[in-house]
């Protein structure tokens, strides 16, 4: 039960965890109610940043999921056009994680990478108001 309330973090985790703990003990200085719901939220970001251990199937006939999360799309796709692929056809699986899904990643099966390509996303600084 104890593994269960209190999972591994992940190493990435405890900076913020730690950030939000602090953030909570001064906001708890000023005031009950505030550090109440910082208490609240640094639970929950410690939660967002679990890694529970997995149990794989060790089976190649098996493909375990590489996150938590709801499967929204299973399609058959061309394959990426800068890597020369466009002309092979692939399954693209879509998995939703919401904020209460264990955030990290994890390789369903194995493999060898062989080539690497870097496309940068349309995001830009005109459509986010936070990126001064």
């Amino acid at each position: 039960m104890m593994n269960f309330i209190f999972q591994k973090l992940h190493r990435e985790g405890y900076r913020f965890v730690a950030i939000a703990a602090v953030i909570t003990f001064i906001l708890l200085l000023i005031n009950n109610y505030l550090g109440l719901m910082a208490f609240i939220i640094t639970i929950w970001v410690y939660y967002f940043f679990r890694d529970p251990e997995r149990f794989p199937i060790e089976d190649e006939k098996y493909l375990v999921s590489p996150a938590d999360g709801k499967i929204t799309q299973i399609i058959e796709i061309n394959g990426p056009k800068e890597l020369g692929l466009e002309n092979k056809k692939y399954t693209r699986i879509s998995i939703f994680m919401d904020v209460l899904c264990c955030h990290v990643n994890r390789i369903s099966c194995k493999g060898t990478i062989q080539k690497i390509f870097y496309k940068p996303s349309q995001f830009s600084k005109l459509s986010n108001p936070f990126i001064f």
